[in-house]
């Protein structure tokens, strides 16, 4: 049996925050108490704040590791390990790696590694590597004409926790401003205008032929399996109203307020980058997370492409005049993302829930993150 009392912290619960203590035993939360604990080997948090494991459902960040500069390929399993450990200096615990099953342009590495990728995960999972927990976030490009083949080997495996489906068509969604697309894929991929014009002509033709039957198929796989599905980038009442229909329970990154305010007045939970927090704005011109957050329509914040953004976005949000509260705040990163995919045992501090856990010193900028367990167990 294994026990591990923190205390003299500031304690993070759902709806308020404490100055006390708590104790965990064989990695569970078995205590709460307010105050400072007198019991032997205790670890003063110093007044420190101390929050619930992050869980954390849309990073790409993985592929920064297997890419870290143009043409350059890293090994992938070495990629995921140090995608982990940065992943748990964040304050991770648990993680939806998002990986992308179709792909708009043959230059990407996503189908390449989608594969390996896959069997990775368990592998290293098998070894006791890594330091997160880590699940599967399968996005599926649905206008992508070889998705299903792609999809059905993997859907099945044991990691895969959420599906998403998005639509990277130029003129809608997260691209209705065609010439963000152009600009966006001209850049990434090194195009001269005339093969912009054709990239652009045949993945328009590509929605077309395969954007519906893949999408009705996409969802037919995740209703099967009890999967909760995602939606990508809605940006209208009539893309929200699909959704809806599809089952869809999470709405990632609505591109405007329109769609917002749709997807939230149906139950949605409303996702949004901690990126787009911590800047004031969208990379690519799209809604403000903090505007949303203004009008009470965010539920959850992911760090997408920065894993530190995460906990840094929440405490942004929290020192808004029209704000959250701290423990709101702190909900969006870990209670409200725990529940919209069906994790009960983490995501909040209370007894009997897994000893998950984040301390942290504020400052005026960034937090400053001291300790990680997982389970009761330090991982960073």
């Amino acid at each position: 049996m294994s026990e591990l009392v923190l205390t003299n912290a500031q304690i993070v619960l759902r709806d308020q925050v404490v100055e006390g203590s708590l104790q965990i035993r064989d990695g569970l939360i078995c205590s709460l108490d307010n105050g400072l604990s007198s019991a032997p080997g205790a670890i003063d948090l110093e007044g420190d704040t101390l929050i619930p494991g992050l869980v954390e459902l849309h990073t790409d960040n993985f592929e920064r590791h297997v890419m870290p500069r143009p043409g350059t390929h890293w090994p992938v399993d070495a990629a995921f390990l140090n995608h982990d450990r940065e992943i748990a200096a964040a304050g991770i615990t648990t993680v939806y790696d998002a990986v992308c099953v179709g792909e708009v342009h043959p230059k990407s590495i996503r189908t390449e590694i989608l594969e390996e990728v896959c069997e990775v995960l368990p592998a290293l999972t098998g070894q006791d590597a890594l330091k997160a927990d880590h699940r599967l976030h399968l996005r599926c490009e649905v206008s992508y004409g070889g998705l299903m083949g792609l999809l059905d080997p993997l859907i099945g495996l044991p990691a895969v926790g959420l599906i998403s489906v998005m639509d990277h068509t130029p003129g809608q969604r997260q691209y209705r401003d065609v010439a963000r697309y152009a600009e966006y894929y001209q850049g990434k991929f090194g195009l001269s205008d005339s093969e912009l014009e054709a990239f652009m002509a045949e993945r328009t033709a590509d929605q077309q032929a395969h954007g519906t039957a893949n999408r009705r198929a996409v969802r037919e796989q995740a209703r099967e399996r009890g999967l909760p599905l995602a939606s990508h980038d809605d940006a209208t009442r009539d893309q929200v109203s699909e959704a809806i229909e599809d089952g869809i329970t999470i709405a990632e990154f609505p591109t405007t307020l329109e769609a917002a305010e749709a997807s939230h007045e149906a139950g949605l939970a409303v996702l949004m980058g901690g990126p787009n927090v911590v800047n004031g704005r969208s990379h690519t011109g799209n809604l403000s997370a903090r505007d949303l957050a203004a009008h009470g329509l965010l539920d959850i914040l992911s760090s997408d492409y920065v894993p530190a953004s995460a906990l840094h976005a929440a405490l942004i949000l929290e020192s808004l005049d029209d704000g959250m509260n701290l423990p709101q705040a702190i909900a969006s990163i870990t209670l409200n993302p725990a529940r919209s995919v069906g994790l009960t045992d983490r995501g909040e501090i209370v007894i009997g829930s897994r000893a998950d856990l984040v301390r942290f010193k504020r400052t005026k900028g960034a937090p400053i993150i001291r300790d990680v367990w997982r389970a009761g167990v330090k991982i960073a």
